[in-house]
This record gives structure tokens, C-alpha cells and sequence, in this order.
């Protein structure tokens, strides 16, 4: 049998292997000609930041929910510093100070694992402490581990933690060998992926093919159908429900959990069966009745709100006030409920009708926090990142905080914010 120190040894030499390899590419003309592109602090990172000295590389983002309303962490080898410039027990603080905001919620994590070298990778018994810290509160709502890029490397350490790994955690894990297969599961789109990363994968596409090939043409998506209510924007849904102000989807939910769902502990925070979530958003899209009774679950329709906003093609609070809201952590905190009123003033009507109506219910759902432990801060982590992402990429880690604010004020300021236009026919009473 062999032992843990020879199997360390053997992910040692396997680790000096790959980067041999990958060195070998480059010699040979296999790697993209193009440059390397530099790294940039994160906006809005204050170096006043706990880990402003760990959080600064970007090694760790939380980028919104994934396509079935669980929040994604992404975790990027790549970005990570020589070890001598990293103290990996502050990155070890730093991760779980970064969790605890989200464990409470079904979340998900990504790990790109290209960019792992002998010169930056932690210590094997740095991981083993690692994964003992993590306990339940932090496995038990990790739904999916995507391993992107997996090596022999990740074989050797696998084998080195199969005595620590539960079956049920291992169950949790999904290796992806190409970028292209987490668009089933994830906003593909809105990744942040480092390009260091997208350029080993055209690599690996490359000489999947034999060899470097034009990139393939994707088919141009097909048109929407009539009663399309995801992907499609809120004048589509309109003009298609005879001027109707707030989307079917949203008004079935909304009045749904009203009824239903006020008194649930967690509420917004649980996912439900991926299939399900897809069933009901073909029945939405088709134009056919959705009986939520059915389910048995009241986070069925509490999943299926957050993914219609989160599809929408604009988000709910426009691109064009993503850069006004991220400055809400430069007002005074005395002037910020007056601060978010001028930016919800400034969207679109239909934009703003419709927000009013979601956060008309947040602000009732969060008036029973003492019973379903809602509370507005609770609830603009959960809603924050499905109302408002950049133009270009996703939503970073320290954009979270403006935009958890903007969203806590909309809904404990519910009134004050919302006072001045008049509301839309179908405001909750």
C-alpha cells in the first residue's frame, strides 16, 4: 500500500510534470499569441479591508447564484501569489470569513484549478487543516463542487483525502474538463474567469481537435415564443400580455408566497431539484398553467422568482445605474436612504414599476423575520446580485457590499424610497 508521504512526493513530481508540459507548449508556438493580461486590484477594494493583503489578488469572488439560485464562490489557482508573498493561514481566515456570509443559503463552489504550481500551492498539510475547519455549517449547504481542469494532480490528492472525504460530500463533486460544460449549470456568461484560464482551455480544445482550429460558429438563438417569460426582456412581456405592468411569473410567485410562504424559516435561501426548476420554466415559457401546490415546496416558487430576474437580459435596476449604486458606500450613512430614492427615480418606468412591486413584498417578507429569519440584510444578500450586475462580466466580490446595501435600503426604507412616484395597479396591499 502506499503511504501518504509517497503519494505527497508523487503530487509533487506530478505538479513539476504538468508545468514542464505546459512550459514545453509554449516553446513550441502552441499557446494563443496573445499577451498575458494584467492583473488589477479589485475595484472598490478598501486597503482598509480586514484582508485587504489576501482579498487584493482576487484569488476569491463571489460572483451571484448559478442557474438554480444558489450562490457561487469562485476559487482561481491562477491568481494565486508565490507562496512567500501569500501567508496561506490569513487565506485560510480570509475563506472562511468570506463563507460564513453565505453558508447560511445553498451555495456553490467553483474551483479552477489550472495556475496551481509548486511555487504558489499550499502545503499538503495546509489543506488536510483546511478541510478539517470546514465543518457542517460549511459542507452541509455546498451543494456542487465543479473541479475545472482537474490533473493527475487532483487524482493523487483525492487519493490522500479519501479517508477524511464523506461519500455524501464526494457525491458533491464534478470535474469539468472544458469550460463549455458548466453552461448547463452556471450563468456561463457572467463568470469571472481569469484569462489565464480561458486561454489553457482554448489550449486544451485546441489539441483535443488536433491542433488549432477557427473558432466554431455558434447557431444565432432562436426567437423567442410569444409567452416566453425567461431571457426575454420586461417591454417583450408587455407587449405581449396586452400591456400587462408586472410579468405572470412574478405576480403567480409573489402572490403565491404571500399566502404561503411569509412564515417559512430561510425562505430565499434553499434551492429545489435542478429538473423541477427546468420543468417549470418550460411550463412559464410555453404559456401553460403552473399549479405550485403541486410541488409541495414552497421554495419552488421562491427559486423560480430569483431565476426570472436573474435571466432577465437587463438586470432589474439597469446597467445604467450599476456605477451610481457601487458609489453608495462613499455617502454618509444619514444621506444614503435619500441617495438611493434619487437612483430608483431615475429608472425607466417599467423598470421601476416592476421593482416597486418586488420590493413592496421583501419589505413583507422581512417584517416577519422574527419567524422566518428574513431579516432586510438577510434578504438583500440573497436579492442583491439578481437586481443589479455590470454591463461586461459579473458581479465581484467587493462590489457586494455597495450593492447589499443599496437593496438592504430599498427594502427596510421601502416607503421612503418608493413615496414619490405613484405606485403601480397591482401593489401588494
Amino acid at each position: 500500500m502506499i503511504s501518504a508521504i509517497d503519494l505527497e512526493q508523487l503530487a509533487e513530481i506530478e505538479l513539476q510534470k504538468e508545468e514542464e508540459e505546459e512550459e514545453q507548449q509554449q516553446r513550441h508556438g502552441n499557446r494563443p499569441n496573445r499577451p498575458p493580461a494584467p492583473h488589477k486590484v479589485p475595484c472598490c477594494l478598501d486597503p482598509g479591508h480586514l484582508y485587504y493583503d489576501v482579498a487584493r489578488h482576487g484569488i476569491l469572488q463571489v460572483t451571484g447564484d448559478d442557474n438554480f439560485g444558489r450562490k457561487l464562490v469562485i476559487f482561481s489557482s491562477c491568481l494565486m501569489p508565490p507562496s512567500h508573498q501569500l501567508d496561506h493561514q490569513r487565506l485560510l481566515e480570509y475563506l472562511k470569513y468570506t463563507l460564513d456570509q453565505y453558508v447560511e443559503s445553498d451555495y456553490t463552489v467553483v474551483y479552477f484549478h489550472h495556475g496551481l504550481r509548486s511555487s504558489n500551492k499550499p502545503s499538503l498539510r495546509w489543506l488536510r487543516d483546511a478541510y478539517r475547519e470546514f465543518d457542517r455549517k460549511y459542507k452541509k449547504n455546498l451543494k456542487a463542487l465543479y473541479v475545472v481542469h482537474p490533473t493527475n494532480f487532483i487524482r493523487i490528492i483525492w487519493n490522500i483525502f479519501k479517508p477524511l472525504i464523506s461519500h455524501k460530500f464526494g457525491k458533491k463533486v464534478t470535474y469539468v474538463n472544458y469550460l463549455v460544460e458548466l453552461r448547463e449549470d452556471l450563468n456561463f456568461d457572467q463568470l469571472l474567469i481569469p484569462p489565464d484560464v480561458l486561454r489553457h482551455d482554448e489550449r486544451l480544445q485546441a489539441a483535443q481537435k488536433g491542433g488549432p482550429h477557427p473558432p466554431t460558429k455558434t447557431p444565432p438563438p432562436r426567437p423567442p415564443l410569444p409567452t416566453q417569460q425567461f431571457g426575454v426582456s420586461l417591454q417583450y412581456i408587455r407587449e405581449k400580455n396586452c400591456g400587462l405592468q408586472i410579468p405572470p411569473v412574478m405576480s403567480q410567485t409573489v402572490s403565491y408566497l404571500k399566502n404561503k410562504g411569509l412564515r417559512t424559516e430561510g425562505i430565499f435561501r434553499r434551492s429545489a431539484r435542478v429538473q423541477l426548476i427546468k420543468d417549470v420554466q418550460k411550463l412559464y415559457n410555453q404559456g401553460k398553467p403552473v399549479v405550485f401546490d403541486l410541488y409541495g415546496d414552497v421554495h419552488v416558487p421562491a427559486v423560480i422568482l430569483k431565476t426570472f430576474l436573474r435571466e432577465l437580459p437587463e438586470p432589474l435596476v439597469t446597467f445604467t445605474l450599476y456605477d451610481h449604486i457601487l458609489e453608495i458606500v462613499r455617502v454618509e450613512s444619514s444621506l444614503r436612504v435619500m441617495t438611493c430614492k434619487h437612483i430608483v427615480e431615475r429608472l425607466p418606468e417599467p423598470s421601476f414599476i416592476v421593482l416597486k412591486y418586488l420590493l413592496c413584498f421583501l419589505h413583507m417578507v422581512s417584517q416577519q423575520s422574527l419567524i422566518n429569519k428574513m431579516s432586510p440584510s438577510n434578504l438583500a444578500c440573497v436579492f442583491g446580485v439578481n437586481l443589479a450586475w455590470p454591463r461586461q462580466g459579473s458581479v465581484s466580490l467587493t462590489a457586494l457590499t455597495p450593492i447589499n446595501i443599496f437593496t438592504e435600503i430599498l427594502i427596510e426604507h421601502y416607503h421612503a424610497v418608493f413615496s414619490s412616484r405613484c405606485p403601480p395597479a397591482q401593489e401588494l396591499p
